[in-house]
């Protein structure tokens, strides 16, 4: 690129190579606006982790940069960061009502009260610094989702947020063709655009699908209808109380979370709620069961949500008999297939008749399939394409995609998260790294918990731990007392007294041979007892628990 030219950095520090933890950073010059800043659930061998977000060390070097923080909409993998990012670095975040709705309430919970939150709607136009961005209406699983065109100096940045192409929305607010188009007229430079649903071919079925098939199970059902998606996906649970009040059934909402964005959707007018429909569930349980549906989070089979209690038994004030019917209103995501099944397995136990992800119509994505992709693509045609919000094999597909549609390979970018992809009006390059990665989130610990502790953690599940205590005289060297063996997580102690004894043996040995050596150095004596002990005890058992050798003097 010549020494002249303008250029843009695009900088992703999340989202690529991964579903989850969406945030990207746009640069000019000394300029810089982050999008998105979302967490990722912890994979199963992250033991006690709770949230992973992403590594913003490259956000906290050049802070004095950041105009602020643009918020596509209101998911957990696009919003849930920001407790952690605003504590760090107080920008303005910028976001639709709803979006920032749910924002606040999670800002809340962290006591974060003096965040700059400024809400804007689509079509608006905002400046910051030598950016100018317009919000552009899309359809997503949420309502108030928009995509991005980021004006810049360079040329115009389309990011398209999580999306899909409903013709027929709930809420009515139907997708942005004209402003698409009329970008890709006006020409755009890059494209970033969502990859999640890139091996499905075909279009993505309209949410009113959804309510169809709902209306049908619930217009023939005997008794108590249960029904269970994802919190956050408004419209679903709008056609649920629709439904329900179309045949004359009352309502209770059951969960956390989903009791949480049901009141703040109904007081920004985003639920249509006819009245006398909502009814708290005390009252939903005198009922008669023909006339009562409950909506409850759990629709991932999490041990802690509703849902789950209720199919084990184990919920205060609602349980399964026969003639229920449950409804599962949303996929298993990647990971999570065997909680659902076994959460359908024991609703099924209890007598439940239940509807889940492999019958037809139960649940619609909020993602583009293929068919939309490339419509997105002939859109905004643009001159640099670059697939975001997916693993890598749908990175992959979707530049495969592109290419079919006439963007020249050498101007689509699959970049891993960190990469600094540098684009000047008529090129584009791969000019270095910034530091990205994960951080992981334990308790009030935010990046405590590294590789060292969880492989601990692993070791300490796997195989259990041993401390062997002892007592030395400082001068001699000489055993006062023990060696004693705790053991949790490794072997029953009482049916494994002859091994532990066994083991003291071992240690013993190892002292009387450092006392004969003279070595009085703490630290080659543990080493001692650590090998002599793990070899021990690998021969006998073929486990390999964490040996802790405690030696104190007197």
């Amino acid at each position: 690129m010549g020494e002249n030219e303008q250029r843009v950095s695009l900088i992703p520090l999340g989202g690529l190579g991964e579903i989850g933890k969406n945030m990207l950073v746009i640069r000019y010059g000394n300029s810089i606006l982050v999008i998105d800043c979302g967490l990722i659930f912890p994979e199963d061998e992250m033991f006690g982790v709770d949230v992973v977000i992403p590594d913003i060390t490259y956000l906290l070097e050049n802070r004095h940069m950041i105009k602020g923080i643009i918020v596509t909409h209101g998911h957990e993998d696009h919003i849930g960061a920001l407790p952690y990012v605003l504590r760090e670095i107080n920008v303005p975040v910028y976001g639709t009502k709803l979006t920032l709705a749910l924002i606040q309430a999670k800002l809340k919970e962290y006591g974060l009260t003096s965040v700059r939150l400024h809400q804007v709607k689509p079509r608006d136009t905002l400046k910051l610094g030598p950016f100018r961005v317009e919000f552009l209406r899309v359809s997503h699983s949420i309502a108030d989702s928009v995509g991005l065109a980021v004006h810049t100096p360079v040329g115009t940045i389309v990011h398209t947020g999580d999306f899909k192409i409903d013709h027929t929305p709930i809420d009515g607010e139907v997708f942005d063709f004209y402003k698409f188009a009329k970008l890709g007229e006006q020409g755009v430079l890059v494209l970033l655009s969502d990859s999640t649903n890139v091996e499905r071919p075909g279009f993505t079925m309209s949410e009113r699908t959804v309510g169809n098939t709902i209306d049908e199970v619930i217009r023939q059902a005997k008794g108590r209808v249960l029904v269970t998606s994802f919190a956050s996906n408004i419209h679903r649970v709008q056609q649920v109380i629709s439904i329900a009040h179309k045949y004359n059934r009352k309502v209770a909402i059951v969960g956390r979370s989903m009791v949480n964005v049901v009141n703040i959707a109904a007081e920004l007018g985003y639920l249509n709620i006819p009245p006398g429909t909502l009814v708290e569930l005390d009252e939903l349980i005198h009922l008669p069961k023909n006339r009562s549906v409950i909506i409850s989070t759990g629709s991932q089979g999490e041990p802690m949500s509703a849902l789950f209690r209720i199919a084990m038994g184990e919920h205060r004030q609602v349980e399964i008999v026969p003639g229920d019917t449950v409804i599962i209103s949303a996929l298993p995501i990647p990971g999570n297939e065997k909680l659902v099944a076994r959460t359908v397995d024991h609703l099924f136990k209890q007598g439940a008749d239940v509807y889940h992800e492999a019958v037809a119509g139960i649940h619609v994505s909020g993602h583009a399939n293929q068919e939309e992709l490339k419509l997105m693509i002939s859109l905004v045609k643009p001159r640099f394409f670059v697939p975001v919000h997916g693993e890598y094999r749908m990175l992959i597909k979707h530049a495969r995609l592109a290419q079919e549609l006439g963007i020249p390979e050498e101007n689509i970018f699959v970049a891993e998260n960190g990469q600094v992809l540098e684009f000047s009006r008529d090129k584009g390059q791969v000019a270095g790294r910034v530091p990205a990665g994960r951080i992981l989130v334990d308790g009030l610990g935010v990046g405590d918990v590294g590789n060292i502790v969880l492989r601990d953690r692993r070791q300490l599940a796997q195989d259990g731990i041993l401390i062997v205590v002892l007592t030395l005289n400082k001068d001699t060297g000489t055993i006062l007392a023990g060696p004693d063996i705790v053991s949790r997580g490794f072997v029953y102690v009482r049916e494994a007294e002859e091994l532990l004894e066994e083991a003291k043996a071992r240690v013993r040995q190892v002292l009387e041979r450092c006392e004969e050596r003279k070595i009085t150095d703490w630290s080659t004596i543990k080493a001692n007892i650590r090998d002599i002990l793990s070899k021990f005890l690998y021969e006998k058992t073929r486990r390999r628990p964490m040996i802790l050798p405690i030696i104190m003097e007197v």
